[in-house]
């Protein structure tokens, strides 16, 4: 150890990379990590998942009681929008959970390099203008907004942002134009919207959320478009100009034909996110990427070069946190010399827009590809507790083997649904059967009542429709 100062150093203090460290710390191995943002949590808790959900939860309540929703249920209330504060209980819910992670960090003696590493050699990294030798080195850098050709984001001028500048508007926008009708693009596009802004989704496939489930992604259309966000699919962004104080969009069908313009307070350009794998000068190290920029591991998270790893969004896999920190516990653990791993073919994926869309597994079409299923559905309408909770929207789909019950993919629409999927995804985990769930005893009642229920309809024997 004499020659190393470090037995593990990361690269990066995002959700993956934070985990990494402080597991790596809790197995015994001197520990360092390396983060060049004034404050830890990466992307998700600095500007992605976390305040985006302070500005989803606040809006909600803005929303009900302006709809009319809460006036159902005899609470009466005109609201009265003071953004200011909206955004500073996001940065409070911010600062708090960074702060949190640099008390982990200090607890478990991790030392904070407060710098962006760089390669030098396959074990040396420089950060700050210090070189730093290690064992073993986690990349865990994530991944940042995917630019769009003839759109430049100006996050300052508020007018052409990315998820970044969407968060941070002083005001809300008469109209929001969302490019991409993804996760990002759909819950901050929710977040105006029910702030009183007017939202177009423009999408270049036929249909939005792609690489969730057929029935999901039509239902969910059908619920948003209730909602007043309007959607155009099958159709593509060629250009982006500020004009004055308003954006100007050329829009064309995705399949070619003629141009129109449509003009915007706000654009959000939200068409995914790709690896940071630029600037780590992982050439020095011994390292490529793939065409995709990302960085191939086998399945024990190492890299093609010894005493390098990597975990996160920067290999392949969906950009996801959780899968991050999981991949980070189990990096760590191989490093200790135990055994760490991370089943990827059970990874939940959730919606945060209302109501929430969550899914685990296989969709129908994947699973279909792979052989005979059996289908099991129970819609939200017909669960006692979403009823009496005027949440009517959405449904639990349980997807099987035909041969043997086994379940491939469970897929949701549920004001709840985030939190229904965990029971699905750790049923799943340990190999359970539709009939395992649905004679598993579900507290009534709830919304998970739904989850027994869908697993009843499998073999075609739910009660309650």
């Amino acid at each position: 150890m004499a020659d190393y100062d470090y037995d593990v150093l990361v690269i990066g203090a995002g959700p993956g990379g934070y985990v990494a460290a402080i597991r790596a710390a809790q197995l015994g191995l001197k520990t360092a990590c390396a983060e060049g943002r004034e404050t830890l949590g990466g992307t998700c808790l600095n500007v992605g998942c976390i305040p985006s959900k302070a500005m989803l939860h606040a809006s909600e309540y803005f929303d009900a009681a302006a709809n009319g929703s809460m006036a159902k249920m005899g609470i009466k209330v005109t609201p009265e929008l003071d953004l200011p504060t909206m955004h500073g209980q996001r940065i409070d819910a911010v600062k708090g959970l960074t702060g949190g992670i640099e008390f982990l960090f200090k607890k478990n003696k991790i030392d904070w390099l407060k710098g962006y590493a760089q390669f030098t050699s396959n074990d040396t990294v420089e950060v700050a203008g210090k070189a730093v030798r290690a064992k073993n080195i986690i990349i865990a850098t994530g991944s940042s907004v995917t630019p769009l050709p003839g759109v430049a984001v100006d996050n300052d001028k508020q007018i052409i942002v990315d998820s970044t500048g969407a968060l941070e508007l002083a005001k809300v926008p008469d109209h929001m134009v969302v490019i991409g009708g993804g996760v990002i693009g759909l819950e901050l596009g929710s977040v105006w919207r029910r702030l009183g802004a007017k939202v177009t989704c423009v999408e270049f496939l036929d249909q939005i959320l792609p690489g969730m489930d057929g029935d999901v992604r039509k239902e969910a259309n059908r619920i948003f478009k209730k909602q007043g966000i309007e959607f155009r699919l099958k159709t593509k962004v060629t250009k982006a100009e500020v004009k004055g104080k308003k954006a100007v969009l050329t829009l064309e069908p995705a399949a070619g034909g003629d141009a129109e313009t449509l003009e915007a307070d706000v654009v959000l350009v939200s068409i995914g996110r790709k690896p940071n794998t630029d600037g780590l000068g992982l050439d020095k190290a011994g390292l490529t990427t793939n065409q995709r920029g990302q960085i191939e591991t086998d399945h024990d998270f190492r890299t093609t070069v010894p005493g390098i790893w990597a975990i996160g969004d920067v290999i392949p896999g969906p950009m996801l946190a959780h899968k991050a920190e999981d991949e980070g516990i189990a990096c760590a653990e191989n490093i200790a010399g135990q055994t760490g791993i991370v089943n990827h073919d059970v990874i939940p994926s959730v919606v945060y827009t209302w109501p929430e869309i969550a899914g685990v597994g296989l969709t129908e079409e994947q699973a279909k590809e792979k052989g005979e299923v059996k289908v099991g559905k129970f819609p939200m309408m017909a669960n006692s507790r979403a009823k009496t909770n005027h949440e009517p929207d959405g449904f639990v789909k349980v997807i099987a083997d035909a041969k043997t019950d086994r379940v491939l993919g469970v897929w949701c629409i549920a004001s709840v649904a985030g939190t229904m999927i965990a029971q699905a995804a750790q049923a799943m985990e340990f190999g359970a059967t539709s009939e395992d769930i649905a004679y598993t005893c579900h507290a009534h009642p709830t919304h998970s009542e739904a989850i027994k229920e869908a697993a009843m309809a499998v073999t075609g024997k739910p009660i309650h429709v």
